[in-house]
């Protein structure tokens, strides 16, 4: 082969990896934002990756597209690893028509989607981009639909990440909503249906891209994203760790993690940790980085629905999913938001074979006409159906409050839940004490006249007595067994080993009808 050929080929390979040039570059670095090539480089194992469709070039002969062929086409596509195991990742480059998506752009991303589904592998996606190139007109769109059909089509196939490292607007924000989790950069990143200018036009509001579509406002606000990083690089070491925690695939079990922390270690923290008075909040992420491995505790959503915590850990080397309501935020109700949080997540970790483990204090679902009218029934049924069909192994930890409805659908043993624990302290009922007694010895406390809130004092009581705690629910099998909350580790690990080899399944169906 002569020098001439192989020269041409370098040449042409170091066209691509120049990007939108030297100019462009510096641009993206001054905004505090790495460019696709240098995101790629952090996010896999060092020399792991392996460029795909680099030379492509858009095929718009339109509004002088002709003279403004670049190597790449703005979106740099390949495979490579993650602590060793395979991945597909894609990087929209800003440095080329501001990352805006063609004909060929979409290919190049759908090429990437199609062989993750081939082989079973993790799509990762760094977007940066300024939307639909305009001048491709509906080849564009076109390009836009190909991805999100893929995207719903490897939902719960394959896992799939979304990094929001800049602009995300219009269309292109389907395809991150749709994949199973979103990291956003503060500062420097947002996402939006329409953008300031629009809704300034139409509906005469003034708002900034920060407060519309920035990473707290979707981390906070609208719940659209998962986790919210200090900068790209923090982005990237989110990802790898999320990584980390999910098997590849859903025909695989989730990678373990050797750890040098005792499986029967107890934890003498525990048995104190809950008030004695049931009206006193409590951190149950105090519970969780109690009992899981080298107190390590993953947490997603951490800014939305604060009454609600979900996130990873592992027990005994093994990843779970954590589900826990929190007392120490609106006393850890259900609302709205926490039921969608919830729900999303359980079924996430069913769809990748990754056991759920529930800490459960619930004194109900929120009251109030906000509540209802926004649909608290339609939306708590949602977390209901996800903890219903769930197969993976499901354990249940009663901490405090297991109340009316809400009992039943934090994962309580009638909806198919393997194991079902309390802490001593545990209160299974109808309603809290008070409610209860009002209700039943109303008629009572009416006559009592001037010695009411003596009698009721009285009654209360009795009825804590009787029915505030766990041994009634543990005397009908509800409880599978009442535990010393320091050996609550212990305990889970046992049962997790016991459900190794579980097995359920339910009816043949194309697929339920959840209530979206």
């Amino acid at each position: 082969m002569s020098d001439e050929r192989l020269d041409e080929l370098h040449r042409r390979y170091a066209e691509a990896k120049q990007g939108g040039g030297e100019a462009r570059v510096q641009k993206q670095h001054e905004a505090g934002k790495l460019t696709a090539r240098e995101r790629i480089e952090a996010l896999l194992d060092p020399g792991s990756f392996q460029e795909m469709d680099a030379l492509v070039k858009h095929r718009c002969r339109d509004f002088g597209m002709d003279d403004q062929r670049i190597a790449g086409d703005g979106v740099v596509t390949g495979h490579g690893r993650i602590d060793g195991r395979t991945v597909m990742v894609f990087a929209q480059d800003f440095t080329v028509f501001g990352g805006s998506l063609s004909e060929t752009f979409a290919a190049k991303i759908c090429k990437v989607m199609d062989h993750a589904m081939k082989i079973g592998a993790p799509v990762i996606g760094l977007n940066d981009s300024g939307g639909a190139r305009i001048q491709e007109g509906v080849v564009s769109l076109a390009g836009y639909a190909d991805i999100f059909l893929r995207n719903t089509v490897a939902s719960g196939v394959v896992p799939q990440i979304s990094l929001i490292m800049g602009p995300c607007a219009g269309g292109a924000v389907y395809s991150p909503a749709i994949t199973d989790f979103t990291v956003m950069v503060q500062d420097t990143s947002y996402m939006f249906i329409t953008g300031p200018d629009v809704i300034r036009a139409v509906t005469h509001e003034e708002v900034t891209k920060e407060k519309l579509g920035g990473a707290m406002t979707h981390n906070k606000v609208s719940g659209v994203a998962h986790f919210a990083a200090a900068d790209d690089h923090d982005a990237i070491l989110t990802a790898r760790e999320l990584i980390s925690f999910l098997p590849s695939n859903n025909m695989e079990e989730p990678p373990e993690k050797p750890t040098e922390d005792p499986e029967d270690r107890a934890s003498d923290a525990l048995n104190s940790l809950v008030p004695d008075n049931p009206n006193q909040p409590y951190d149950i992420k105090k519970v969780i980085k109690e009992v899981v491995d080298d107190g390590h505790f993953f947490e997603t959503q951490e800014h939305y629905a604060k009454n609600i915590v979900v996130g990873f850990a592992r027990l005994g080397g093994k990843s779970v999913g954590i589900v826990a309501n929190q007392p120490a935020v609106l006393a850890g109700v259900l609302d709205i938001n926490a039921s969608i949080k919830g729900a999303r997540f359980v079924r996430f970790c069913d769809a990748f074979n990754i056991p759920l483990i529930t800490f459960e204090d619930v004194p109900g679902f929120l009251p109030g006409t906000e509540q209802e009218f926004g649909g608290i029934i339609l939306h708590g049924a949602k977390l209901l159906y996800a903890y219903a069909e769930a197969t993976v192994p499901k354990i249940t930890v009663i901490t405090r409050k297991a109340y009316g409805g809400a009992y039943c659908v934090m994962a309580s043993k009638h909806i198919r839940t393997d194991f079902n624990f309390a802490w001593p302290t545990g209160e299974i009922a109808v309603m809290g004490s008070e409610g209860a007694v009002n209700i039943i010895h109303r008629r009572e406390l009416k006559e009592a006249g001037d010695k009411a809130d003596e009698r009721r004092e009285e009654l209360v009581a009795d009825y804590r007595d009787k029915f505030a705690n766990p041994y009634v629910a543990a005397e009908r099998g509800y409880v599978d067994e009442v535990i010393e909350p320091a050996h609550t580790r212990y305990k889970l690990i046992a049962s997790l080993r016991m459900l190794e080899n579980k097995r359920d399944s339910t009816p043949p169906k194309k697929h339920g009808n959840i209530p979206l």
